[in-house]
C-alpha cells in the first residue's frame, strides 16, 4: 500500500522571516524538522500577502534586514524547496467567507484561506490561528514546538 503524500507546508510570515533570518530559537523543534522535510521536498509554500507584510513591517521600522527589503524577499523566496503561493480571486473570496468565528485580520485571514485551499499545513505561533486549527477548521503546526 502506498502511503499518501505529505502536504506543503505554508509559513506564516513571522515563521518565514525566523526561518531566513537564523532565528530558529524562535522555532521549535518539531516545527523546524518538518520545515527542513517539507524544504528537502519541495514542499514550503510562502502567500505572497507574506511579501506584503515583510514590506510593511519593513517599511514602518518594525523589523531590519542587512539587505534591502526587495532583495532580501529575492532570496528568501529563492530558498531550497520554496514557492511562491500566488493570492488568487478563489484565495480572495474563501478569506471572506471562512467558517467559524475568527478574528478579522486580512492577512491572516488570506493565510488561512490559501492553506485551506492548497490543502497545506499553517505553521504559526499566533494564538488565534492554532485555536482555528483546534477546531478543525484548518490544519496546523504550532511553531514553537
Amino acid at each position: 500500500m502506498r502511503s499518501l503524500p505529505e502536504p506543503p507546508l505554508l509559513l506564516d510570515t513571522h515563521v518565514w522571516i525566523w526561518a531566513m533570518t537564523g532565528a530558529e530559537g524562535d522555532l521549535g523543534q518539531n516545527a523546524r524538522s518538518a520545515m527542513t522535510a517539507a524544504a528537502r521536498a519541495g514542499r514550503v509554500l510562502v502567500s505572497v500577502i507574506s511579501v506584503w507584510e515583510v514590506g510593511m513591517l519593513e517599511a514602518k521600522g518594525r523589523i531590519h534586514f542587512s539587505l534591502e527589503v526587495g532583495e532580501w524577499v529575492r532570496r528568501a523566496l529563492a530558498a531550497s524547496g520554496t514557492t511562491l503561493a500566488p493570492l488568487t480571486p478563489e484565495v480572495a473570496l474563501d478569506s471572506s467567507r471562512l467558517p467559524a468565528p475568527l478574528h478579522g485580520d486580512p492577512a491572516d485571514r488570506i493565510l488561512i484561506a490559501t492553506a485551506r485551499r492548497t490543502g497545506a499545513t499553517l505553521v504559526t505561533r499566533d494564538a488565534k490561528i492554532l485555536e482555528y486549527g483546534e477546531q478543525g477548521m484548518l490544519s496546523v503546526i504550532d511553531a514553537g514546538r
